[in-house]
């Protein structure tokens, strides 16, 4: 029986991309077949901005090499990995590729069907192109912090690179789609991506609010303007808690039932969905006199075998030992050269025919110089050991 090769095979994507948008994108890439070569510059380990762990959780199944792009050398060996390339992927602020001469207009004249996903804050053009910034400044700028706050203090922000997983998820479609596009019509072209565009894309129906009210979306935190209860609540047991969601009436009917049907469910002020919003403080109140009394697991049992949207908070303890999560292999095992076993997520894309794959951890520093430098680029070792000894690779 023939072995189907992976979607992606044989695609190859030149990744400059650091931090986490770039490598998330082209590490969905790698997990189905495409043969991912990372650029790796040459810094010590103690100059790395990130974390070991970091960088082996979003750079698995790619190959590694260090390159030197501050040297006129190295950029010429950029170049001729461009040429053998079909894209490429990175999230500089504009300017960058641009100093080096490895902006789309100068890769084109390598290879004119070339792709060339860019991911940089604000996007190519504008007049804050070059400005730069991290998930938390995404935030910032697209809005999602103001309205992820509650209605009094500060936006407290969302405690983690949210933009950067949504980024590199809108990279990895585009990219496909431009590959799709080449393979029809033999053109390549340049993916423009805003990460302050793409989180903005998550405000939903504010944007048009605010166009045809001219009223400004408030910050809500945990509430909803359709559904009561709805929030996160203290459950038994210390820093324990249950999200719960009611919207319609069949809903409310089998969450009275979960909870024994109290009293105060008929009260008038309950009985109807508009009247449990405008007394939403009075009753989240109620609800959370009920979960203290249980563990957040019986809470989201209870709830869900009678049809309520519920679900435990869970953190890093919880997340390993989940069993739908074990059920579904979710967690992956991989020998890392150095580290030894390393666990991570799998890719939450589930293709029947042709899975993703693991095959391999993070790259170490120049860990695939001799096939990348020798074999596809067909250097000699006299030509690597010289350019090692210039401090190129």
């Amino acid at each position: 029986m023939t072995k189907n090769h992976p979607p992606l095979h044989p695609l190859r994507i030149l990744d400059f991309s650091w931090v986490l948008a770039g490598p998330y994108a082209t590490r969905i890439l790698a997990d189905f077949g495409a043969e991912v070569i990372k650029v790796q510059p040459l810094l010590p380990e103690a100059d790395d901005t990130f974390s070991r762990g970091y960088y082996d959780t979003w750079n698995r199944n790619k190959l590694g090499v260090t390159l030197n792009l501050s040297k006129p050398e190295g950029i010429d060996l950029a170049r001729r990995l461009v040429a053998i390339s079909d894209a490429v992927v990175e999230n500089f602020a504009p300017r960058v590729m641009a100093n080096w001469g490895l902006d789309y207009s100068n890769l084109q004249k390598i290879k004119p069907d070339i792709i060339m996903l860019s991911m940089s804050l604000m996007g190519q053009t504008g007049p804050r192109r070059d400005y730069t910034g991290f998930g938390t400044t995404v935030h910032a700028f697209s809005g999602m912090t103001y309205l992820t706050a509650y209605p009094s203090g500060p936006p407290p922000g969302l405690g983690f690179s949210y933009a950067d997983h949504i980024a590199g998820l809108y990279g990895y479609l585009a990219l496909l789609g431009a590959l799709e596009h080449r393979r029809k019509t033999g053109e390549g072209q340049h993916i423009d991506l805003s990460q302050v565009e793409t989180m903005s894309t998550l405000l939903g129906d504010a944007f048009v609010d605010y166009a045809l009210t001219g009223k400004e979306p408030q910050p809500v935190g945990n509430t909803s303007s359709q559904a009561a209860p709805h929030g996160v609540y203290h459950c038994k047991g210390e820093d324990r808690w249950c999200a719960i969601a009611v919207y319609t009436e069949d809903e409310w009917r089998g969450f009275k039932k979960a909870l024994g049907n109290p009293p105060w469910c008929e009260e008038s002020r309950f009985v109807t969905l508009s009247a449990r919003l405008k007394n939403a403080a009075e009753l989240d109140r109620l609800v959370q006199e009920w979960t203290v009394q249980h563990t957040a697991e019986e809470v989201m049992e209870t709830l869900q075998r009678r049809g309520v949207a519920s679900g435990v908070v869970q953190d890093a303890r919880d997340l390993a030992n989940d069993p739908q999560l074990k059920s579904r292999s979710f967690f992956i095992e991989l020998e890392h050269p150095e580290l030894g076993k390393t666990i991570s997520d799998a890719s939450p894309i589930r293709l029947t025919g042709t899975p993703a794959t693991y095959e391999r951890s993070a790259p170490t520093k120049g860990q695939d110089n001799d096939y990348v430098y020798r074999e596809l680029l067909g250097m000699s070792e006299e030509e690597i050991a010289g350019l090692k000894k210039q401090g190129v690779i």
